[in-house]
């Protein structure tokens, strides 16, 4: 990847007509349970996505040291670089796990995106609610979607009701769900179902 160490890249359903590329968050690389339950379950739903490891991430994964994500502009030279691996002109839309999602609505616009999707959205960082990344959510899209959490310590529904969102940004709520969408064992819910009813709200939605 021109000035970037090799990465993994696996594609679920490549016959899908709809592709989505898919960013993983800081703490964990495509391989993770999160990111296998979204694209084999998205797979099902007739999507051909593709999930690949940022440079840092695969790292670690080659050397067992943790390292902490690249700049930005590197993040989003990775994924850049993996959608233009494919030529083949099907429908994209940009999706990405926390800071996956920052990086895919930040590409939206320079990769044609019909949309970009957020799983939980990281408005700000932990305890930081002063240090706001709205900016990151600007983008010539007709229509994107933020899944968030309500118990997201990374902007929670009372938050986010007073933050200046762009028109083009739809944000919806997993009851129940943290950062993760992991419910709390009170509720008496599997992640699982919290998980799957993220999918429905991307496969439901008329972008």
């Amino acid at each position: 990847m021109s000035n970037l160490q090799r990465v993994a890249i696996k594609q679920d359903n490549a016959d899908g007509a709809v592709r989505i590329i898919f960013a993983h968050g800081a703490g964990a690389g495509l391989q993770s349970d999160f990111m296998q339950y979204f694209a084999l379950g998205l797979a099902l739903k007739g999507f051909d996505v593709v999930r690949f490891n940022f440079p840092y991430w695969q790292k670690f994964m080659d050397t067992g040291v943790r390292r902490p994500p690249n700049p930005m502009a590197e993040l989003e030279h990775c994924m850049r670089t993996v959608a233009q691996q494919f030529d083949d002109n099907k429908p994209l839309y940009l999706m990405g796990k926390s800071m996956g999602a920052r990086v895919a609505f930040r590409l939206a616009d320079a990769l044609n995106a019909k949309a970009a999707i957020a799983l939980g959205f990281p408005f700000h960082p932990v305890g930081k609610p002063e240090k706001l990344r709205l900016n990151d959510l600007h983008n010539a899209c007709r229509q994107n979607l933020i899944l968030q959490g309500t118990r997201d310590s990374f902007g929670r529904p009372e938050e986010v009701e007073g933050y200046p969102l762009p028109a083009n940004v739809r944000v919806n709520w997993i009851e129940h769900g943290d950062h993760s969408f992991e419910p709390t064992k009170r509720s008496g819910l599997a992640r699982e179902q919290l998980w799957q009813l993220a999918i429905e709200h991307i496969t439901h939605l008329e972008f």
